[in-house]
């Protein structure tokens, strides 16, 4: 158990450290526009963009400057993939 909580704030810890390439935050340019790893990237770390587009201006849970469909096919994987992945946290009761 221990381990596991460890383990978890450890990963909670790096997605913050590694939350500065948030949507918005103006890093993306219309030279160069945010493709599939990008979107693979921003959906990973959506919900800590959804907590900081609430208190921080130019931060964005979507990046609004991307190359369209491979942007898109990788934030929605990203999303789903990995909101999907909390349920192997997940204990399952035994019957009795």
């Amino acid at each position: 158990m221990k381990k596991r909580l460890a383990l978890l704030l450890t990963l909670f810890i790096a997605a913050i450290v590694l939350a500065g390439c948030i949507p918005g935050d103006g890093s993306i340019t219309p030279d160069d526009p945010a493709g599939f790893f990008w979107g693979i990237w921003h959906g990973w770390i959506a919900p800590i963009s959804l907590i900081l587009s609430i208190f921080k201006e130019p931060y964005q849970l979507y990046e609004p400057i991307n190359s369209g469909f491979g942007y898109d096919f990788g934030f929605y994987i990203a999303l789903l993939g990995g909101f999907g992945s909390f349920s192997m946290f997940r204990r399952k009761k035994k019957k009795d």
